[in-house]
This record gives C-alpha cells, structure tokens and sequence, in this order.
C-alpha cells in the first residue's frame, strides 16, 4: 500500500506563489519505479491534470494552463515531490491533489492513477 500526504496549501493573492509537497511512503513503494502527478479540481468541474514526473529520469510533462508559471522537482532521498506555483492567478484555486503510479510513462489521465492523496486546497484571490 503506498500512502501519499499533500502539504503547502493556502490562500494567497493573485501573483503570489505557493509550494506544495507530496510525502510518499509504503512497505512496497519504490519510487525510482514510480510516475508522480498533480492533479486539481475546482468547484463545478472536472479534475484536471497539473503536471507529471517521471522519478527515475526527471521527466515532466506539465499542462498547458500551467506551463512556465509552475515547476515540479523530486526529492528522492525525502520521497518527496515539490510543486512549486509562480505567478497564480484566480483560475488556479482549487483542491490539489499527489497521484502515484508505476511505471515510466507520464500519464496525464487520472484513471491510469493507483494512489492518491488527500488533497491540499489552493485558494487565490483576486
């Protein structure tokens, strides 16, 4: 069972940053076999992929909603994943959410998602 705990939420001004941490831990979770993902769902609608990536190479994927204002780092030896948020606007506000799966691919569908965790709200005012 892999257990993933998402931290860093909050309300911030549009243009401000916030940085979200996802802390991964499990008897058989290794994660240089595992695909980190961000997802976000706003009130109404559908959950949306954020961003990917891919624990043993370093690769991301990022939506394009987000591409060049948010960036997605690891830390293996903390099983940990950052995303950090630059220059939010009030569109962003919504619950973010860690996925896991394994494997290499960057997926960007969350059915294709094992483990979640329990989100951490994102509120940006204007």
């Amino acid at each position: 069972q892999v257990q993933l705990v998402e931290s860093g939420g909050g309300l911030v001004q549009a243009g401000g940053s916030l940085r979200l941490s996802c802390a991964a831990s499990g008897r058989t979770f290794s994660f240089s076999n595992y695909v980190m993902g961000w997802f976000r769902r706003a009130p109404g609608k559908e959950r949306e992929f954020v961003v990917a990536i891919n624990w043993r190479g370093g690769n991301t994927y990022y939506a394009d909603s987000v591409k060049g204002r948010f960036t997605i780092s690891r830390d293996n030896a903390k099983n940990t994943v950052h995303l950090q948020m630059d220059s939010l606007k009030p569109e962003d506000t919504a619950g973010y959410y860690c996925a896991a799966r394994s494997g290499s691919y960057l997926y960007t569908v969350a059915h294709e998602y094992d483990y979640w965790g329990q989100g951490t709200q994102v509120t940006v005012s204007s």
